[in-house]
């Protein structure tokens, strides 16, 4: 069960960066900055977000 809250929190912590990644586009800086930005938050919450789907999904339920 401990997993799959962990992947839960992956998961949502990989849609926050998403999130924040498309944000950052629709403002539209033009700077360099800016382009890191969107590219790290985007990198990163796709990590994120998949490896916490992954561990949903791996992850079986077994009764005690």
């Amino acid at each position: 069960m401990e997993k799959r809250v962990l992947g839960i929190i992956l998961s949502i912590v990989g849609i926050i960066g998403l999130i924040i990644a498309a944000i950052a586009i629709i403002n539209g800086t033009g700077s360099n900055k800016g382009i890191k930005e969107i590219l790290v938050f985007s990198i990163l919450g796709a990590i994120f977000f998949f490896s916490g789907i992954g561990l949903i999904r791996n992850t079986s339920d077994k009764a005690t």
